[in-house]
Protein backbone atom coordinates (compact mmCIF):
# COMPACT_ATOMS: atom_id res chain seq x y z
CA UNK A 1 0.00 0.00 0.00
CA UNK A 2 2.43 2.42 0.93
CA UNK A 3 4.47 1.89 -2.68
CA UNK A 4 1.35 2.49 -4.87
CA UNK A 5 0.37 6.03 -2.55
CA UNK A 6 4.26 6.57 -3.07
CA UNK A 7 4.13 5.97 -6.54
CA UNK A 8 0.32 8.25 -6.61
CA UNK A 9 2.65 11.58 -4.85
CA UNK A 10 5.03 11.07 -7.17
CA UNK A 11 2.96 10.75 -10.09
CA UNK A 12 1.14 14.27 -8.97
CA UNK A 13 4.32 16.35 -8.54
CA UNK A 14 5.30 15.44 -12.06
CA UNK A 15 2.02 16.25 -13.66
CA UNK A 16 1.98 19.75 -12.10
CA UNK A 17 5.49 19.71 -12.51
CA UNK A 18 4.45 19.50 -16.49
CA UNK A 19 1.31 21.67 -15.93
CA UNK A 20 3.14 24.72 -14.56
CA UNK A 21 5.52 24.93 -17.55
CA UNK A 22 2.78 24.41 -20.06
CA UNK A 23 0.57 27.16 -18.79
CA UNK A 24 3.79 28.98 -18.47
CA UNK A 25 4.80 28.58 -22.07
CA UNK A 26 1.55 29.04 -23.15
CA UNK A 27 0.49 32.30 -25.53
CA UNK A 28 -2.97 34.26 -25.07
CA UNK A 29 -4.09 32.24 -28.40
CA UNK A 30 -2.91 29.25 -27.05
CA UNK A 31 -3.83 29.23 -22.97
CA UNK A 32 -7.47 28.00 -23.46
CA UNK A 33 -6.22 24.33 -25.24
CA UNK A 34 -3.45 24.29 -23.00
CA UNK A 35 -6.02 25.07 -19.97
CA UNK A 36 -8.10 22.32 -21.22
CA UNK A 37 -5.77 20.06 -21.72
CA UNK A 38 -4.21 20.36 -18.48
CA UNK A 39 -7.60 19.69 -16.80
CA UNK A 40 -7.83 16.65 -18.89
CA UNK A 41 -3.99 15.16 -17.41
CA UNK A 42 -5.31 15.95 -14.03
CA UNK A 43 -8.58 13.94 -14.77
CA UNK A 44 -6.90 11.22 -16.44
CA UNK A 45 -4.38 10.83 -13.80
CA UNK A 46 -7.00 10.71 -11.11
CA UNK A 47 -9.69 8.39 -12.74
CA UNK A 48 -6.51 6.13 -13.03
CA UNK A 49 -5.08 6.22 -9.02
CA UNK A 50 -8.36 6.09 -8.36
CA UNK A 51 -8.81 2.58 -10.00
CA UNK A 52 -5.66 1.51 -8.74
CA UNK A 53 -7.03 2.21 -5.25
CA UNK A 54 -10.43 0.63 -6.07
CA UNK A 55 -8.85 -2.84 -6.67
CA UNK A 56 -6.33 -2.65 -3.98
CA UNK A 57 -9.15 -1.64 -1.89
CA UNK A 58 -11.16 -4.61 -3.12
CA UNK A 59 -8.76 -7.32 -1.98
CA UNK A 60 -8.53 -5.71 1.63
CA UNK A 61 -11.92 -5.70 1.85
CA UNK A 62 -12.35 -9.79 0.90
CA UNK A 63 -9.35 -10.50 2.98
CA UNK A 64 -11.62 -8.37 5.86
CA UNK A 65 -14.88 -10.21 5.27
CA UNK A 66 -13.34 -13.83 5.31
CA UNK A 67 -11.61 -12.95 9.17
CA UNK A 68 -15.09 -11.74 10.40
CA UNK A 69 -16.80 -14.56 8.68
CA UNK A 70 -14.44 -17.03 10.85
CA UNK A 71 -14.36 -14.60 14.20
CA UNK A 72 -18.03 -14.88 13.76
CA UNK A 73 -18.76 -18.85 14.21
CA UNK A 74 -20.45 -19.80 17.36
CA UNK A 75 -18.55 -21.12 19.63
CA UNK A 76 -19.01 -24.63 20.85
CA UNK A 77 -21.14 -24.59 24.27
CA UNK A 78 -19.68 -26.55 27.26
CA UNK A 79 -20.44 -29.77 28.19
CA UNK A 80 -22.44 -30.49 31.04
CA UNK A 81 -20.18 -31.17 34.30
CA UNK A 82 -20.57 -34.54 35.82
CA UNK A 83 -22.40 -34.92 38.84
CA UNK A 84 -21.00 -34.87 41.71
CA UNK A 85 -21.49 -38.20 43.48
CA UNK A 86 -23.64 -39.26 46.11
CA UNK A 87 -20.79 -39.64 48.73
CA UNK A 88 -19.76 -35.97 48.49
CA UNK A 89 -23.52 -34.63 48.65
CA UNK A 90 -23.75 -36.62 51.79
CA UNK A 91 -20.77 -35.42 53.56
CA UNK A 92 -21.60 -31.41 52.85
CA UNK A 93 -24.74 -31.75 54.22
CA UNK A 94 -23.24 -33.49 57.35
CA UNK A 95 -21.43 -30.51 57.57
CA UNK A 96 -24.20 -27.64 56.86
CA UNK A 97 -26.11 -29.28 60.27
CA UNK A 98 -23.57 -27.94 62.41
CA UNK A 99 -23.46 -24.66 60.99
CA UNK A 100 -24.97 -22.10 62.95
CA UNK A 101 -28.23 -20.26 60.94
CA UNK A 102 -25.96 -16.78 62.26
CA UNK A 103 -22.69 -18.08 60.11
CA UNK A 104 -24.56 -18.93 56.96
CA UNK A 105 -22.02 -17.34 54.42
CA UNK A 106 -24.01 -14.88 52.38
CA UNK A 107 -25.23 -15.62 49.25
CA UNK A 108 -23.79 -14.75 45.65
CA UNK A 109 -25.35 -10.94 44.92
CA UNK A 110 -27.96 -10.89 41.94
CA UNK A 111 -26.30 -8.98 39.29
CA UNK A 112 -28.44 -6.86 37.34
CA UNK A 113 -29.42 -8.75 33.83
CA UNK A 114 -28.55 -5.90 31.24
CA UNK A 115 -31.33 -4.88 28.89
CA UNK A 116 -31.17 -4.00 25.53
CA UNK A 117 -29.15 -1.31 24.41
CA UNK A 118 -28.08 0.19 21.44
CA UNK A 119 -25.67 -2.07 19.10
CA UNK A 120 -22.37 -0.07 19.24
CA UNK A 121 -21.69 1.50 15.69
CA UNK A 122 -19.13 -0.51 13.50
CA UNK A 123 -16.11 1.69 11.97
CA UNK A 124 -16.62 1.92 8.30
CA UNK A 125 -12.40 1.04 7.80
CA UNK A 126 -12.56 1.27 3.68
CA UNK A 127 -14.06 4.86 4.25
CA UNK A 128 -11.48 6.17 6.64
CA UNK A 129 -8.10 3.91 4.45
CA UNK A 130 -10.15 6.36 1.45
CA UNK A 131 -10.74 9.58 3.00
CA UNK A 132 -6.30 8.99 4.62
CA UNK A 133 -5.34 8.51 1.18
CA UNK A 134 -7.35 11.58 -0.85
CA UNK A 135 -5.83 13.73 2.05
CA UNK A 136 -2.45 12.21 1.36
CA UNK A 137 -3.08 12.52 -2.51
CA UNK A 138 -4.30 16.77 -1.89
CA UNK A 139 -0.97 17.04 0.18
CA UNK A 140 1.27 15.63 -2.72
CA UNK A 141 -0.54 17.43 -5.37
CA UNK A 142 -0.15 20.73 -3.81
CA UNK A 143 3.74 19.87 -2.72
CA UNK A 144 3.88 19.07 -6.70
CA UNK A 145 2.01 22.56 -7.27
CA UNK A 146 4.21 24.63 -5.22
CA UNK A 147 7.90 22.87 -6.44
CA UNK A 148 6.92 23.60 -10.03
CA UNK A 149 5.84 27.02 -8.97
CA UNK A 150 9.51 27.41 -7.92
CA UNK A 151 10.75 25.83 -11.15
CA UNK A 152 12.78 28.16 -13.06
CA UNK A 153 10.58 30.14 -16.22
CA UNK A 154 12.61 28.33 -19.20
CA UNK A 155 10.13 30.17 -21.86
CA UNK A 156 11.65 33.61 -20.50
CA UNK A 157 15.41 32.30 -19.87
CA UNK A 158 15.18 31.07 -23.56
CA UNK A 159 14.17 34.62 -24.81
CA UNK A 160 16.56 36.63 -22.91
CA UNK A 161 19.17 34.40 -24.22
CA UNK A 162 18.18 34.24 -27.66
CA UNK A 163 17.98 38.27 -27.63
CA UNK A 164 21.28 38.27 -26.33
CA UNK A 165 22.59 36.20 -29.22
CA UNK A 166 20.48 38.52 -31.78
CA UNK A 167 22.44 41.10 -31.06
CA UNK A 168 25.68 39.69 -31.25
CA UNK A 169 25.19 38.64 -34.27
CA UNK A 170 23.49 41.61 -35.86
CA UNK A 171 20.55 39.50 -36.37
CA UNK A 172 16.74 40.22 -36.52
CA UNK A 173 14.21 38.49 -35.91
CA UNK A 174 10.91 37.68 -38.22
CA UNK A 175 8.07 35.49 -36.53
CA UNK A 176 6.63 32.99 -38.43
CA UNK A 177 2.97 31.49 -37.57
CA UNK A 178 3.66 28.86 -34.91
CA UNK A 179 2.10 25.77 -36.64
CA UNK A 180 3.83 22.16 -38.42
CA UNK A 181 5.32 24.58 -41.59
CA UNK A 182 7.35 26.85 -39.40
CA UNK A 183 10.57 25.43 -40.19
CA UNK A 184 9.41 25.49 -44.48
CA UNK A 185 8.16 28.93 -43.76
CA UNK A 186 11.22 30.09 -42.22
CA UNK A 187 13.19 28.59 -45.17
CA UNK A 188 11.66 30.05 -47.85
CA UNK A 189 11.57 33.54 -45.97
CA UNK A 190 15.31 33.65 -46.02
CA UNK A 191 15.44 31.86 -49.68
CA UNK A 192 13.98 35.13 -50.96
CA UNK A 193 16.36 37.10 -49.17
CA UNK A 194 18.86 35.74 -50.92
CA UNK A 195 16.97 35.86 -54.27
CA UNK A 196 17.55 31.73 -54.28
CA UNK A 197 14.11 30.64 -56.10
CA UNK A 198 12.13 28.33 -54.81
CA UNK A 199 12.90 26.18 -57.69
CA UNK A 200 15.78 23.65 -56.23
CA UNK A 201 18.84 23.54 -57.78
CA UNK A 202 19.74 19.63 -57.85
CA UNK A 203 15.97 18.12 -58.29
CA UNK A 204 15.34 18.16 -62.02
CA UNK A 205 11.51 18.05 -61.61
CA UNK A 206 9.24 21.76 -60.44
CA UNK A 207 8.54 21.67 -56.87
CA UNK A 208 4.16 22.04 -58.04
CA UNK A 209 4.51 18.85 -59.74
CA UNK A 210 3.92 19.76 -63.16
CA UNK A 211 7.16 20.05 -64.76
CA UNK A 212 5.58 22.42 -67.94
CA UNK A 213 7.45 25.68 -66.83
CA UNK A 214 4.87 27.02 -64.93
CA UNK A 215 5.90 29.70 -62.21
CA UNK A 216 6.39 27.99 -59.01
CA UNK A 217 5.20 31.22 -57.36
CA UNK A 218 1.56 29.29 -57.91
CA UNK A 219 2.17 26.92 -55.04
CA UNK A 220 2.19 28.51 -51.12
CA UNK A 221 5.91 29.10 -50.27
CA UNK A 222 5.90 27.08 -47.59
CA UNK A 223 4.51 23.91 -49.81
CA UNK A 224 6.79 24.49 -52.35
CA UNK A 225 9.66 23.83 -49.74
CA UNK A 226 7.91 20.94 -48.14
CA UNK A 227 7.79 19.04 -51.71
CA UNK A 228 11.12 20.32 -52.40
CA UNK A 229 12.18 18.09 -49.32
CA UNK A 230 10.39 15.52 -49.53
CA UNK A 231 11.26 15.18 -53.32
CA UNK A 232 14.90 15.21 -52.32
CA UNK A 233 14.41 12.96 -49.14
CA UNK A 234 12.75 9.99 -51.83
CA UNK A 235 15.53 10.55 -54.38
CA UNK A 236 18.47 9.91 -52.49
CA UNK A 237 16.79 7.90 -50.05
CA UNK A 238 19.92 6.32 -49.50
CA UNK A 239 21.21 8.80 -47.24
CA UNK A 240 18.26 9.12 -45.10
CA UNK A 241 16.68 5.33 -44.92
CA UNK A 242 18.92 4.96 -41.81
CA UNK A 243 17.55 8.01 -39.50
CA UNK A 244 13.91 7.33 -40.09
CA UNK A 245 11.59 4.80 -38.25
CA UNK A 246 9.02 4.02 -40.82
CA UNK A 247 9.20 3.66 -44.73
CA UNK A 248 10.09 5.83 -46.81
CA UNK A 249 7.44 6.42 -48.91
CA UNK A 250 4.89 6.80 -46.05
CA UNK A 251 7.86 9.38 -44.99
CA UNK A 252 8.07 11.57 -47.53
CA UNK A 253 4.07 11.81 -47.80
CA UNK A 254 3.73 13.30 -44.59
CA UNK A 255 6.52 15.48 -45.13
CA UNK A 256 5.24 17.02 -48.84
CA UNK A 257 1.59 16.68 -47.74
CA UNK A 258 1.07 16.82 -44.08
CA UNK A 259 1.13 19.67 -41.25
CA UNK A 260 4.12 17.36 -39.96
CA UNK A 261 7.20 18.98 -38.37
CA UNK A 262 10.11 19.11 -39.73
CA UNK A 263 13.71 18.73 -38.49
CA UNK A 264 17.68 18.03 -38.87
CA UNK A 265 16.75 16.09 -41.88
CA UNK A 266 14.47 18.40 -43.96
CA UNK A 267 17.08 20.74 -42.99
CA UNK A 268 19.31 18.79 -44.50
CA UNK A 269 17.55 18.16 -47.44
CA UNK A 270 16.92 21.68 -48.04
CA UNK A 271 20.39 22.75 -47.62
CA UNK A 272 21.36 20.43 -50.62
CA UNK A 273 18.54 20.88 -52.87
CA UNK A 274 19.03 24.41 -52.53
CA UNK A 275 22.24 24.62 -52.69
CA UNK A 276 22.98 26.61 -48.94
CA UNK A 277 24.59 26.69 -46.07
CA UNK A 278 22.06 26.72 -43.30
CA UNK A 279 22.58 27.82 -39.62
CA UNK A 280 20.31 27.40 -36.67
CA UNK A 281 20.31 29.46 -33.55
CA UNK A 282 18.93 27.81 -30.57
CA UNK A 283 18.35 28.84 -27.06
CA UNK A 284 21.51 28.23 -25.22
CA UNK A 285 22.92 30.63 -27.82
CA UNK A 286 24.75 27.96 -29.35
CA UNK A 287 24.71 27.59 -33.26
CA UNK A 288 24.18 24.31 -35.54
CA UNK A 289 25.40 24.46 -38.85
CA UNK A 290 23.66 22.30 -41.73
CA UNK A 291 26.09 22.64 -45.02
CA UNK A 292 24.73 21.87 -48.47
CA UNK A 293 26.21 21.73 -51.56
CA UNK A 294 27.79 25.18 -51.30
CA UNK A 295 29.47 26.53 -48.87
CA UNK A 296 29.85 30.23 -50.18
CA UNK A 297 29.07 32.35 -47.68
CA UNK A 298 26.76 34.84 -49.26
CA UNK A 299 24.19 31.45 -49.57
CA UNK A 300 23.78 31.64 -45.96
CA UNK A 301 20.15 31.54 -44.44
CA UNK A 302 19.80 31.85 -40.79
CA UNK A 303 16.96 30.36 -38.28
CA UNK A 304 15.61 30.88 -34.75
CA UNK A 305 14.60 26.85 -32.87
CA UNK A 306 13.10 27.51 -30.02
CA UNK A 307 12.32 24.52 -27.30
CA UNK A 308 10.34 26.63 -24.65
CA UNK A 309 8.96 29.82 -26.09
CA UNK A 310 5.82 28.76 -28.17
CA UNK A 311 2.56 26.19 -26.50
CA UNK A 312 2.83 23.99 -29.10
CA UNK A 313 6.28 22.73 -28.22
CA UNK A 314 9.70 23.17 -31.00
CA UNK A 315 9.38 26.29 -33.19
CA UNK A 316 11.66 27.74 -35.85
CA UNK A 317 11.89 31.52 -37.23
CA UNK A 318 13.43 32.91 -39.47
CA UNK A 319 16.37 35.76 -38.46
CA UNK A 320 17.68 38.54 -40.88
CA UNK A 321 20.91 40.43 -40.78
CA UNK A 322 20.40 43.88 -39.63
Amino acid sequence: MDEILAKHRKEQRDLQSVITQKKKAASKKTRKGVNDECTRLEQDLNSRQEAELAALNGDEKAQEEKDMDSSSEPEPEPEDQPSIPDARISETTKKVSFLDISEKPPGPVAQPTPGPGPAAKKRNRQKDRLARRAAEASEAAAQAEKEASEAPDLRSLERERMNKAFTARGLVEKEVRADGHCLYASVADQLALLGVGLRPRIVPTMVSGRGNGEDEEKVESYRAVRQTAARYIKEHEDDFVAFLEEPVDEYVRKVGETGEWGGQLELLALAKAYGVSISVLDGNGQVHEVEGTNKDEEKRIWLAYYRHGFGLGEHYNSLRKR
